[in-house]
């Protein structure tokens, strides 16, 4: 009777589970969307969960965001450059020096904080101002920094915490500095790094930050450092390959000097400008407390991290228009952090935010044409205890894609299942995963390519050459990549292009600047990182434009330069009817240039089960090596014994035959 007055009325009823549209006259009954997310509560975000046994300051520690005036050039190398040689505790005097933070070869539980005990002593001798001695600290949000040796009066030997729970992954750094000289050139050098090569080979420099500075001009971020050098050094690292091989590994060694501004400051030195996982909390609490961006922008948990941290994810739209409508509308995904290290993978994303909820007419236009799911941070307990690639897991995520395990990789499990339910719902365009690059200057993308239809073949590369001309003092089309790699299978753009969304990508912003344009040879700041963003949604915009002509352009274009590509490469030209005589991927490299490294398999806690298992299991021979042992127990049995056993054998024999 209800159901029949809401009918008459023209109104659509709403229950619990029923909603009834209207298409004109004609009502649409359907169910209400389930609740399957956690709803943000009313209350302020709660704190941050550590692992139980790693020890953290409380202060909190807030940055001004700033960019210089002018764009930073990359360091200029002399050639004369020192390369010192590890010296060691033995020979130099530890200043600082903290527990690892890795009392288990797994994680265990988390809290609020961290260690409920004490903190302990650094064991620095450098705690008055009355002496020369610099203070070391990264106990805090994102820090990364487990032992300092002075080595010298103003020289100091770094050594980096490798990801938890692992022996590897030395690249973030992130530590405060106190108890300097103004205009005493220190040198600093990291000694465990594993990468082979890096940006600071290209003219890549340090970051450093003061708080006075910040406090007394506004200044921020600055990019710092002369002599420098990224080399290999004499010393060697263990490294467990599935907690079953040991094998060693070079290591190599960042060196630089710089001077301080002031005496007695508070200094910051860093790889990448930071972007922790509390700063992600005050931006979404900004957002959640505006009320002009509630209405086309919803904020809710996706699932909880290892150690219980939220990832949040956010639903973009305008609310406008019936419900036929609504259901129309193209989905855009769009996700970063998953590799904690890679911090310029967040400014890009406040950058996209920034502009997305903004009040544009290109931003509404996106909200009115697509829905937008949004994971800003996909590997919040990395970010927090200051890692490099890993989750507490002790494995990379982006190679856990496709993985089973819900329970040992939630951000990335649960990620995968939305995008499945999304893709049921409505055609996803685009999915994107925001990331950083190690050893490759400017911006590009990786994608994957159909090979078996030939007339969408140069259709994913489309979009990649849009965003170049968008941004072409930034970002490289040449440097793009569109091979799928056997070792990539677990990646977040090939899982998603497997799922069936065509423009699936993974856009890479270098650690150091542009060799482009008018801003070749100088750093990217966070306002180059966030118009990155900007340039996306841009991009999105020309590529859904209702008139073709545009894409018509690129993929002509795109012929175009394959061609030349074939004539230079391969001597090989197009067929007489236009098509292509060979695979793209026959002419282009994979994307091991992508800082990526194959997947260490289970997690670590895991593998820890297995190998208990294994140790009770019996162990299973060889054919060759059990013909081996039988012969082996032949020769040795009594002569006796065997001529018995024979004369055995033979009777049952000719019994069995007579039977």
């Amino acid at each position: 009777m209800l159901v029949k007055c809401a009918l008459n009325s023209k109104k659509a009823l709403r229950t619990r589970q029923l909603v009834i549209d209207f298409d004109g006259e004609r009502p649409i009954p359907r169910l209400r969307e389930p609740l399957d997310l956690f709803a943000i509560p009313s209350t302020p975000f709660q704190g941050v969960r550590w692992p139980i046994e790693y020890e953290v300051f409380k202060e909190a520690i807030h940055h001004i965001e700033w960019d210089p005036p002018d764009p930073e050039p990359f360091y200029q190398p002399t050639g004369h450059e020192r390369a010192p040689m590890p010296i060691g505790e033995e020979k130099g005097n530890v200043v600082y020096c903290i527990d690892p933070g890795t009392k288990t070869s797994y994680f265990t539980y988390s809290r609020v904080g961290g260690s409920r005990g004490p903190i302990k002593s650094s064991t620095s001798c450098a705690m008055h101002q009355d002496k020369s001695t610099l203070a070391f600290e990264s106990r805090f949000e994102s820090g990364n920094l487990q032992k300092a040796v002075q080595v010298g009066v103003h020289d100091y030997e770094l050594t980096l915490r490798t990801d938890m729970y692992t022996t590897k992954h030395t690249q973030w750094f992130y530590f405060r500095v106190r108890n300097m000289k103004a205009g005493v050139t220190y040198r600093f050098t990291i000694v465990n790094l594993m990468k082979a090569s890096s940006l600071y080979c290209l003219g890549m420099r340090p970051l450093l930050y003061s708080e006075r500075a910040a406090w007394e001009k506004g200044e921020g971020w600055r990019r710092t450092g002369s002599n420098i050098r990224y080399y290999r050094n004499q010393h060697h690292q263990a490294e467990q390959d599935n907690n079953t091989t040991t094998n060693t590994k070079s290591l190599h060694s960042l060196t630089w000097t710089g001077q301080f501004p002031y005496d007695f400051d508070t200094c910051y030195l860093a790889h990448c400008y930071p972007y922790t996982y509390s700063h992600l909390q005050r931006y979404l609490s900004r957002l959640t407390s505006n009320s002009a961006t509630g209405a086309y922008c919803k904020l809710r948990v996706l699932c909880r991290s290892l150690a219980g941290n939220a990832v949040h994810v956010l639903t973009v739209t305008s609310p406008g228009g019936g419900w036929m409508d609504r259901s129309a509308k193209r989905a855009v995904v769009v996700t970063a952090r998953v590799h904690p290290g890679e911090t310029n993978s967040s400014w890009m994303m406040q950058g996209f935010l920034d502009f997305l909820l903004g009040e544009s007419d290109d931003a509404r236009l996106l909200r009115e044409t697509f829905v937008f799911k949004v994971v800003p941070m996909l590997n919040p307990d990395g970010v927090v205890v200051g890692n490099y690639r890993c989750s507490l897991a002790g494995r990379d995520l982006n190679r856990n894609y496709n993985t089973l395990l819900r329970d040992s990789f939630p951000c990335v499990w649960h990620t995968r299942n939305m995008v499945k339910r999304l893709m049921a719902e409505r055609d996803v365009v685009l999915y994107c995963d925001f990331h950083g690059h190690s050893r490759k200057n400017n911006v590009f993308m990786y994608g994957c390519t159909n090979s078996d239809d030939a007339t969408q073949r140069l259709h994913e590369r489309v979009f990649p050459l849009m965003m170049s001309k968008n941004a072409n003092d930034k970002f490289s089309f040449r440097s793009c990549k569109f091979r799928v790699h056997q070792s990539k299978e677990g990646t977040g753009r090939v899982v998603m292009w497997r799922l069936g969304i065509r423009n699936s990508y993974t856009m890479e912003s270098t650690f150091g600047g542009s060799t482009l344009g008018n801003r070749k040879g100088t750093h990217f700041t966070t306002r180059d990182l966030k118009s990155l963003g900007y340039y996306l949604c841009d991009t999105l915009l020309d590529y859904c434009d209702p008139d073709p002509t545009k894409t018509s352009h690129c993929l002509a274009e795109l012929r175009a330069m394959l061609r030349q590509e074939l004539r230079e490469r391969l001597g090989r030209e197009v067929d007489s009817d236009g098509s292509l005589s060979v695979s793209i991927s026959d002419i282009e490299s994979s994307t091991s240039g992508s800082n990526s490294t194959e997947s260490d398999g289970l997690p670590v806690h895991l593998l820890n089960r297995i190998d208990e298992r294994q140790v009770k299991k019996k162990h299973l021979r060889s054919g060759k090596e059990r013909n081996r042992l039988r012969q082996e127990r032949v020769r040795n049995v009594d002569p006796k014994v065997l001529h018995r056993n024979i004369k055995n054998i033979v009777r049952r024999t000719q019994t069995h035959t007579t039977h």
